[in-house]
């Protein structure tokens, strides 16, 4: 057994890591730990925000997996953005850093040219592409068939629209783009001298040389890219309402997804559950499904992060 000299000097240690520690562990318990296990008791109770919650078991559950009919496109449709949206977001944006770095001349105003759309507010540049993207009077369309190439939907074709705001999330890509440039930046140039003088290409060069060296921030590009994937709502109910024509005003009711659900996500319906149908037990049910979702890929890509560039895991 140990003195109580040492055993109450390593108690005051200990006094001292948790008054250091304490700011983070308030933290994380008032504003994760608490909300993570309230939604996960709401979610096995029958709760409008006005009564007091009534447990009913796994009948929320069962309603949202089951019964509830927007569920499954949204799930599909989330899935899809998070595969493609974020694979595309990542490799353009890497491009275009890429770009930026090889530019010689006027490379300020390329950073600023790229960077300036993201800066712009979502609903703004949602309801811009709407415009642009208009069937019938949109200039792009209008030049598509002027050039006699076919001229798509867009926002309200089911198959076109989840492309669209692909397109709209590539458009805002400037955040990606100063990340990677940092990064591109920051590898060591005596390595692409040593594989020029070894006979090295361009794509040798790039695969065993730039994207070794940039693998932790092209791995936090696609985790946080994720994250905001599955946290997607503001472009796609922008845009679902500018092409329905509905001018959303206070305590009006839509249903999230227009065309024909295929700009649905399950943070639409979180809020349509939760803070228009008042049914707060089924949408804790789907924030739970969302948190899921986020740690499984998170993990899944902290496994696999070297299959994301062919460098060592």
């Amino acid at each position: 057994m140990a003195p109580p000299a040492l055993l109450a000097k390593r108690h005051r240690a200990a006094l001292r890591t948790a008054a250091f520690l304490s700011p983070w562990l308030i933290g994380f318990a008032v504003f994760f730990a608490y909300p993570l296990l309230s939604t996960a008791y709401f979610s096995f109770t029958r709760y409008d925000g006005f009564r007091p919650p009534a447990f009913n078991g796994t009948a929320n559950w069962s309603y949202v997996f089951t019964d509830y009919p927007l569920f499954w496109p949204a799930l599909r449709n989330t899935l899809w953005l998070v595969v493609v949206m974020v694979s595309c977001r990542v490799v353009f944006g890497l491009g275009v850093g890429l770009l930026v770095t090889k530019v010689k001349t006027g490379a300020g105003l390329f950073r600023t040219l790229f960077y300036l759309p993201y800066l712009a507010p979502p609903v703004a540049a949602t309801l811009a592409f709407v415009f642009l993207l208009n069937p019938g009077t949109g200039p792009v369309d209008t030049l598509l068939d002027g050039t006699g190439l076919p001229a798509p939907g867009w926002f309200t074709d089911p198959g076109w629209s989840k492309p669209a705001l692909t397109a709209l999330a590539l458009w805002g890509v400037g955040d990606l783009m100063v990340i990677f440039m940092a990064a591109l930046l920051d590898v060591p140039k005596e390595q692409y001298e040593a594989a020029e003088l070894d006979g090295a290409g361009p794509w040798a060069r790039f695969r065993h040389i730039t994207l070794p060296n940039i693998s932790p921030i092209i791995l936090f590009a696609v985790v946080t890219g994720v994250i905001q994937a599955m946290q997607y709502y503001t472009q796609p109910l922008v845009a679902g309402k500018a092409a329905a024509g509905v001018i959303g005003g206070s305590g009006q009711q839509f249903e999230p997804g227009y065309p024909d659900k295929s700009t649905l996500t399950l943070p639409q319906l979180v809020y349509n559950l939760g803070f228009q149908r008042f049914d707060y037990g089924a949408a804790c049910v789907l924030a739970l499904v969302l948190f899921a979702l986020s740690m499984a890929f998170t993990a899944l890509l902290m496994r696999r992060r070297g299959g994301l560039t062919g460098a060592d895991a």
